[in-house]
C-alpha cells in the first residue's frame, strides 16, 4: 500500500503522466483531469498512446482500466487501437507462444453496477472491427491489392450470411460506372464496386454507407512526390472502416437495412491510366473533365453514392474516405470532418465522436458558394478545385453530393477521414498481441477507497493500469480477477458473467 500511495503521490496528469511500480512490472498511469468541450469524456486518444509507451513487455500482460460506465466504450476501442493485428516483423512470426492482453474495467462513479452480457458483446464486436479495419490499413498493397479487398469483404459476407454483389472490370464501363472504372483501369488488379446488403424484416428505412476503397494512390499521371506518396496504402481507410462497422453492426442486431458499399481500385499509373483533360461519364449521368487525376477518391464516391441512391433506395446515405490533405488543415489529426445537408445529423455526428472517442468536427456546407469551383466549359464538372484557398475539403465533399442532387430530399453525410487514419494506427511497439475482453463490475464501498492485494502475488504481472485524473478512489492491484477473494480490501466485488472474446 506504501508503494501505491508513493506512485500516486507522483503522478501529475498534463496532460497524462506514468510512474513503474515494482521494478518495472507494473504502471500506473492517470489521464487528464478534465478535457475541452471538443474532446472526448474518455480522453481515449490519450489511452492509446500510455499503452503503446507504458504497459511492460512480456506474453501474458493485464490492463485495468478504471473509469466511469459511460466512458467504458470509448476505452475498449482505444485499448484495441493499441494492438494491431497486422505485422511482417520476422521475430513475430519465430515466437512460440501467442501473446495475449486481458482487459478488465473497474467501474467508479454512477452506475457502475453490474454490466449486461449483451453490453459485454458489443464491446468485443466494436473493438474486432476496429483491429479488422486497423488490419485492412497496415497491410501494404502488394497484399491488400483489390483482389484480396475483396476477398475480405467475402469473409465477412459469409460469416453473416450475406452474399455480396460485386460488379468488376470490363462490367463497370459497360454499366456506367465511368468514376470507378477510370480511376482503376491502368492497374493489374481491376476496379470493382462491392455490396453487402443487410435487409432485415420489419426494417423502416434504409441506409447506405459507402467507403473509398482505393488500396493504394499514386496519384495516377498527375504522380505524387517521393514524401507524398509513402502512406497512401491507407487511401483505402473508408472503405476498411465501413467493413469493420457494418459487421459490428449487423452482429449487434441492427434492425433497418444497411447496405455496404466498398468502391475499390488503384491509382496507378500505366498505358491505359486515365490523362487530365480525359472526361467521363459517371454513374449519376452526369460528365466529369479530369484536370486532376489524383482528386480520384470523388470520383469512385460518386459512382457509389449515386448506386445507392439509385439501385439501393437508401435514404440516408454516409460516405467515408480519406479524402483530401487539407482536412488535417481544417480539423487537425485528431478530428474527422463531417460535411451534411442535414443541421441534425451534423451534431449527432459531433455527439457520436465524443462518445465514443473517434472525434468529429464539422465542415462548411454551402454548395452555392463552393460548388462552382468545379466549373468546367466541356463537361458538367471538373474533378478538381480552381482555387484551393476556397474551402478545398468542403468543395470536395459537394463534388460527391453532387453525384446524387443538392436538392435530393434524404440525409447525405460526407466524413474525411484522411488524417485521423493514420494519427493513432501506427504503433510505437512491434508486438503482435491478441487481447481478451474483460469485464468486471465493482461497487464502491463506503469508505470510497479500494484496496487490491500485493503486486507479487499477481499471475498476471507484468502489468499495467490507468486512472482517471483527480479520481477519489484508489487503486493497488494485481489482476481485478483476484478481486473476489482479496480479504480486507472494503470493497464490495461482484465479477458478472464472463464474455471471453479472442482478438489475435
Amino acid at each position: 500500500m506504501e508503494l501505491w500511495q508513493a506512485a500516486l503521490g507522483t503522478l501529475n496528469p498534463n496532460p497524462t503522466d506514468s510512474c513503474p511500480l515494482y521494478l518495472n512490472y507494473a504502471t500506473v498511469a492517470a489521464l487528464p483531469c478534465r478535457v475541452s468541450r471538443h474532446n472526448s469524456p474518455s480522453a481515449a486518444h490519450f489511452i492509446t498512446r500510455l499503452v503503446r509507451t507504458c504497459l511492460p513487455p512480456g506474453v501474458h500482460r493485464c490492463i485495468v482500466m478504471v473509469c466511469e460506465q459511460p466512458e467504458v466504450f470509448a476505452s475498449a476501442c482505444a485499448l484495441a487501437r493499441a494492438f494491431p493485428l497486422f505485422t511482417h516483423r520476422s521475430g513475430a512470426s519465430r515466437r512460440s507462444e501467442k501473446k495475449t492482453v486481458t482487459v478488465e474495467f473497474f467501474l467508479v462513479g454512477q452506475d457502475n453496477g453490474p454490466v449486461e452480457v449483451s453490453t459485454l458483446q458489443c464491446l468485443a464486436n466494436a473493438t474486432e472491427g476496429v483491429r479488422l479495419a486497423a488490419r485492412i490499413v497496415d497491410t501494404p498493397c502488394n497484399e491488400m491489392n483489390t483482389d484480396t479487398f475483396l476477398e475480405e469483404i467475402s469473409k465477412i459476407g459469409e460469416e453473416l450470411g450475406i452474399v455480396p454483389t460485386i460488379i468488376r472490370d470490363e462490367e463497370l464501363k459497360t454499366r456506367g460506372f465511368g468514376g470507378i472504372y477510370g480511376v482503376g483501369k491502368a492497374a493489374l488488379h481491376p476496379p470493382a464496386l462491392a455490396v453487402l446488403s443487410h435487409t432485415p424484416d420489419g426494417a423502416t428505412q434504409t441506409i447506405a454507407w459507402v467507403g473509398k476503397g482505393i488500396v493504394y494512390d499514386t496519384g495516377g499521371l498527375s504522380i505524387k512526390g517521393k514524401t507524398t506518396m509513402p502512406g497512401m496504402k491507407r487511401d483505402c481507410g473508408g472503405a476498411a472502416a465501413v467493413l469493420g462497422a457494418f459487421r459490428a453492426a449487423i452482429k449487434q442486431g441492427f434492425k433497418d437495412n444497411l447496405h455496404a458499399v466498398f468502391c475499390l481500385a488503384e491509382n496507378s499509373v500505366g498505358p491505359n491510366a486515365t490523362r487530365p483533360d480525359d472526361i467521363h461519364l459517371l454513374y449519376s449521368g452526369k460528365t466529369v473533365e479530369i484536370n486532376n487525376t489524383d482528386a480520384e477518391g470523388r470520383l469512385v464516391l460518386a459512382d457509389g453514392v449515386s448506386y445507392a441512391c439509385k439501385d439501393l433506395g437508401a435514404d440516408i446515405i454516409l460516405d467515408m474516405a480519406t479524402l483530401t490533405g487539407a482536412q488535417g488543415i481544417a480539423t487537425g489529426k485528431y478530428h474527422a470532418a463531417v460535411l451534411t445537408n442535414s443541421a441534425e445529423w451534423e451534431a449527432a455526428c459531433v455527439k457520436a465522436g465524443r462518445k465514443c472517442g473517434d472525434l468529429v468536427h464539422p465542415l462548411v456546407y454551402c454548395p452555392e458558394l463552393h460548388f462552382s469551383e468545379f466549373t468546367s466549359a466541356v463537361a458538367d464538372m471538373k474533378n478538381s478545385v480552381a482555387d484551393r484557398d476556397n474551402s478545398p475539403s468542403s468543395c470536395a465533399g459537394l463534388f460527391i453530393a453532387s453525384h446524387i442532387g443538392f436538392d435530393w430530399p434524404g440525409v447525405w453525410v460526407h466524413l474525411d477521414i484522411a488524417a485521423p487514419v493514420h494519427a493513432v494506427s501506427v504503433p510505437s511497439s512491434p508486438a503482435r498481441a491478441a487481447p481478451t475482453l474483460w469485464l468486471w463490475s465493482c461497487q464502491r464501498s463506503s469508505s470510497e477507497t479500494f484496496c487490491v492485494c500485493d503486486l507479487a502475488s499477481s499471475p498476471l504481472s507484468p502489468s499495467g493500469l490507468i486512472l482517471p485524473g483527480n479520481r477519489e478512489a484508489a487503486v493497488c492491484y494485481p489482476s481485478l480477477a483476484s478481486l473476489s477473494s482479496a480479504g480486507g480490501c472494503g470493497s464490495s466485488v461482484s465479477p458478472i458473467p464472463t464474455l471471453r472474446s479472442s482478438l489475435g
